[in-house]
């Protein structure tokens, strides 16, 4: 199998090009500096058909579109707002023109995307049947989902990951939150209650490769275990493995001022089910919190 990357240098796309290039599988990283070796490809998300040749996705098996800029750095000013809209969409549209411009263009595209489309559920859960939420970020992930319509349209295979948080020592949030409570400073955000949707990387990992493999699953496909817990048991979780006691809370007004819009991925609740994985036969080996804060602040394998 030829699978070609974009994103390959993030927490996710680094371990997923590790694991299928481990199992045999052909992998082509498409990056923005220059190539260092014969795996890597260069591309310019900015350049019409990403800057690549014709010939460069000819054959391949599959692309699987991991771009974009992260979206809890920083405050969301209308330019970092663009900044985040530009780093999915636009390189959505750039890596399907390139895709579609090769004499055999690539049957599968595995398109990020991510369970904010649901903004805020409070403590209902929601499937991938669930409607297109409110806020920036709902807003957001449904114009990246809708940036992949001519792949499909051109007959090609379209899985949107709607991916949850996801949970590894190597990166993301779990080193932050891991830090102040080493210090004996860890606690809740706000009153705690807020669902968190989670996956382990590695289970995330096995998610993708699942999606690659079945060729009968398109469209939104949730990546988050199947039992989301609320911010308080997240961080009791955490503090029961770290052996740290979990005394402090940060109040909501604080991160507000603090974080600005930003917060809302602190404070919002989002109680997303992977019906759609779960339906079509996938096992998570860690589907509950405990075991997986454990084995996610484990893994110290570097990205």
């Amino acid at each position: 199998m030829r699978v070609a990357i974009t994103g390959s240098t993030g927490l996710i796309g680094t371990a997923l090009a590790q694991d299928l290039a481990g199992s045999g599988a052909n992998v082509i990283r498409l990056i923005r500096r220059a190539p260092a070796n014969a795996g890597e490809l260069r591309w310019d998300p900015s350049a019409p058909e990403g800057g690549l040749s014709p010939d460069a996705l000819d054959g391949v098996d599959a692309v699987v579109h991991l771009s974009g800029a992260p979206v809890a750095s920083g405050r969301w000013t209308p330019a970092r707002k663009q900044e985040l809209r530009a780093s999915r969409i636009e390189s959505t549209s750039v890596i399907i023109r390139a895709m579609l411009a090769a004499p055999k263009p690539p049957p599968v595209l595995i398109a990020g995307s991510a369970i904010g489309w649901y903004g805020d559920t409070g403590d209902r859960t929601v499937d991938e049947t669930a409607p297109n939420g409110s806020g920036f970020l709902a807003m957001l992930v449904r114009d990246w989902e809708a940036a992949t319509a001519p792949a499909s349209a051109a007959g090609i295979r379209v899985a949107n990951v709607r991916s949850g948080i996801v949970l590894s020592s190597r990166g993301g949030i779990l080193p932050r939150l891991m830090l102040p409570f080493r210090l004996g400073l860890g606690g809740k955000f706000g009153d705690g209650r807020q669902y968190i949707s989670w996956i382990t990387l590695s289970d995330h990992i096995r998610a993708v490769r699942f999606l690659l493999e079945r060729s009968d699953l398109s469209g939104a496909v949730n990546l988050t275990a199947p039992a989301p817990a609320t911010n308080a048991e997240l961080t009791k979780a955490l503090a029961a493995y770290l052996h740290r006691p979990s005394l402090f809370a940060v109040p909501s007004g604080a991160l507000r001022l603090a974080l600005g819009e930003v917060s809302t991925e602190l404070l919002g609740s989002c109680r997303a089910l992977p019906a759609r994985l779960e339906q079509a036969g996938f096992t998570f080996e860690y589907p509950a919190i405990g075991p997986a804060l454990a084995a996610a602040a484990a893994d110290k394998t570097p990205a």
